[in-house]
């Protein structure tokens, strides 16, 4: 995961938090699930919003519908991704919230197309065994689903669990992934 200049945010103890004179610019997008919201500032992606789901209230205060060479870039390798094309994403990146948040976002990028873990397993690969529960709720708070594909995260027991988008999205992300895959050679 790239990420932009941090010089744009400022802290408020360990929360990222934006500046007052920066603008954001969305972009709505068709896909395989549903409409997406594509935000992003001057240099980065900082958003993808479901149409169905937790973003479904989200409304545009505060954001301008604009075109921008990130939100240009971000359509186009969605596109990519949705008709199989492309396994990984090559954008500039600004995910805000706390570090730990951003550790784990981090570490989700690291999951290969195709594939999932779980919870815990993410947990242990970040140093906590018992932080399973906290890795999920940063999980939950994934400001740029797909993207950072924290649709690849499910239940120890292999069940599907809570996705931002709606469990129907999770599965067909998933799917479309698993279609799409290539196999590995030994």
């Amino acid at each position: 995961m790239r990420v932009a200049d941090p010089g744009r945010t400022g802290t408020l103890g360990s929360m990222s938090i934006a500046t007052k004179t920066e603008s954001l610019w969305f972009e709505d997008m068709n896909s395989p699930v549903g409409r997406l919201r594509l935000i992003a500032d001057d240099r980065a992606l900082t958003g993808i919003w479901f149409e169905q789901g937790r973003d479904a209230a989200r409304g545009a205060a505060g954001l301008i519908a604009a075109r921008s060479p990130v939100l240009d870039r971000a359509r186009v390798q969605l596109e990519e991704y949705f008709t199989g094309r492309r396994h990984e994403f090559d954008l500039p990146l600004d995910p805000r919230g706390t570090e730990f948040q951003r550790r784990v976002w981090q570490r989700l990028t690291l999951i290969p197309y195709g594939e999932t873990t779980s919870y815990g397993a993410l947990a242990r690969e970040l140093g906590d065994a018992k932080a399973s529960r906290a890795v999920g709720l940063a999980n939950g708070s994934n400001p740029i689903p797909i993207v950072i594909p924290c649709h690849r995260v499910i239940g120890a027991d292999g069940s599907l669990t809570g996705f931002g988008g709606g469990l129907p999205i999770k599965q067909a992300l998933l799917e479309l992934e698993r279609q799409h895959r290539q196999p590995r050679l030994l």
